[in-house]
């Protein structure tokens, strides 16, 4: 079955539900491209013209029924306006510092119009957001899935006792200080480490009338060999893969990263959030 655009979104709502839909087929084809759950745990659908396995609940894979579990509950934080960052992240069974070590990390931003959809989001190429049409979330929906295909299947394998997580971040000015979405816990550790040197990929961006989702990947550096940089370039009008390192001998774009999101000493961490949850 195809997963349909809408021909229009003019609700909040039916802006919602589409991000929802992303963000689903974007974790699914993630997890799929990089082996973490078998073939039995994923379905397949079209998305357009694009085949795009979609992750669903399978008795015997508990950690897809956990993983649909832990989206349930980022879709309540979701609904809410609450969350900000949602970060699926791939760490290693056997490390000792189990959660908070990890291996790649996966950055779904979201971003909310509170007023009705004619606030502008700060975006690269200034456009209103009142002035999105279905047409352009469409076509940046699909490139984002394309690229995450072309990304996943470039970079080199994960380990084979990997293990999944996910830790939820808020805006902390609007959520309640003890809420937790179902399926997570107030989180014991903010951070993330990784063992060996990150390099952050800046993946995409899609905009609807009322939310604006973006999704960035930290992997580490030695996985990145076999990937040029060029690839993931759809067309006259997509732009390549950006890569971005922390390089201590470059201030200036260390911190440029560490304003977008702070990996800096193999630590990806946010210190300005209190409320941060984490799966269960």
């Amino acid at each position: 079955s195809a997963v349909v655009f809408p021909k229009k979104i003019a609700t909040e709502q039916q802006s919602l539900m589409l991000v929802k839909r992303l963000l689903a087929v974007a974790v699914s084809c993630i997890t799929y491209l990089r082996g973490i759950f078998p073939e039995s745990a994923y379905g397949t659908r079209y998305m357009d013209d694009v085949c795009v396995k979609i992750l669903r609940e399978d008795k015997n894979c508990p950690g897809s029924t956990q993983l649909v579990k832990w989206m349930l509950g980022c879709y309540d934080a979701l609904q809410k306006k609450y969350v900000r960052v949602c970060l699926a992240a791939d760490y290693c069974n056997n490390d000792w510092l189990c959660l908070q070590t990890v291996t790649e990390c996966y950055h779904f931003k979201f971003k909310y119009t509170h007023n009705g959809p004619l606030l502008d989001f700060s975006s690269k190429d200034k456009k209103s957001d009142s002035s999105i049409t279905c047409a352009d979330t469409k076509k940046a929906s699909i490139l984002l899935i394309r690229k995450i295909y072309v990304l996943m299947q470039n970079l080199s394998p994960l380990p084979n006792d990997v293990c999944l997580t996910m830790k939820l971040l808020y805006y902390d000015e609007v959520t309640p200080p003890d809420y937790q979405p179902p399926g997570f816990k107030e989180a014991e550790y903010g951070g993330m480490i990784f063992n060996e040197e990150p390099m952050y990929l800046n993946v995409g961006e899609v905009p609807t009338p009322f939310h604006m989702l973006k999704l960035k990947i930290t992997t580490e550096k030695q996985r990145m060999d076999n990937v040029d940089k060029s690839i993931l370039k759809q067309g006259e009008s997509a732009e390549p893969l950006q890569v971005c390192g922390v390089s201590k001998d470059d201030p200036e774009e260390e911190s440029q990263v560490m304003d977008e999101d702070p990996v800096l000493d193999n630590e990806v961490e946010d210190k300005n959030h209190v409320n941060i949850s984490e799966a269960q």
